[in-house]
């Protein structure tokens, strides 16, 4: 059996579930190689259960036009936003607070990305995502 050849690896973010081949997701997929429709019938088939969060998706590409995708957790930031349950971050984080979460929620959070972030236990996880929360303007209690 032959050996495919790797093209190209991308990664992209797009609502789970509810994915469309309309822009911005149709031309990249299309420029990098891939079929948009028939990627977009396996992603929303993969991540049915979401429900429409965001989340990140690795995508291999390989010299025959067929591609492989790994799904990634939620980004820390779409994490935050609905256990805090606000709209969008601070644009100026060090003066406007936009909303609280406690530490406890920051550690369900990182045990939520588990794999995706670079932590050996979850005190160390929860760190980071509260650190990105206030990066965000979101307040840390606890």
């Amino acid at each position: 059996m032959a050996v495919k050849e790797i093209k190209e690896v991308f990664k992209l973010m797009a609502p789970g579930g509810k994915a469309t081949p309309a822009p911005p997701l149709g031309p990249v997929l299309g420029a990098k190689g891939v079929n948009p429709g028939q990627f977009i019938q396996q992603f929303n088939a993969a991540t049915s259960a979401l429900n429409g969060k965001v989340v990140g998706c690795v995508v291999t590409v390989y010299d025959d036009r067929s591609f492989e995708f790994e799904i990634k957790s939620s980004p820390a930031s779409v994490l935050i936003m609905e256990a805090a349950g606000i709209e969008k971050g601070s644009g100026e984080p060090n003066s406007k607070k936009v909303g609280k979460i406690t530490f406890d929620q920051c550690k369900k959070i990182a045990e939520e990305k588990g794999a995706d972030l670079n932590s050996h236990d979850i005190e160390a996880a929860g760190r980071i995502i509260a650190g990105t929360a206030r990066s965000m303007g979101v307040v840390v209690e606890g």
